[in-house]
C-alpha cells in the first residue's frame, strides 16, 4: 500500500492573496518559520491551524491541503 503524504497549496494561495509568510503567520498566530515548514512539507499542521489558515485565506481546507 502506498504511503500517503500531505500535499500543500498553501504557498500558491498565500502568494495569490498578496501575503508574506510573516503576514500570514501574524494573522493566524504562529511563527513565520511554522508557515515556512508547512509550505515545504516539513510540518503537518494541526486541524486547528489548517482551519485558521483556510479562514485567513478565505478558502476551504481542501483548497489548501490534499493527500498526495
Amino acid at each position: 500500500m502506498k504511503e500517503e503524504t500531505l500535499g500543500s497549496r498553501l504557498k500558491e494561495v498565500r502568494t495569490e492573496a498578496g501575503l508574506t509568510q510573516a503576514e500570514l503567520a501574524e494573522i493566524v498566530g504562529v511563527s513565520r518559520k511554522t508557515i515556512n515548514t508547512v509550505e515545504n512539507g516539513v510540518f503537518i499542521p494541526s486541524t486547528l491551524l489548517a482551519l485558521k489558515l483556510a479562514y485567513a485565506l478565505k478558502r476551504r481546507v481542501e483548497d489548501l491541503f490534499f493527500l498526495a
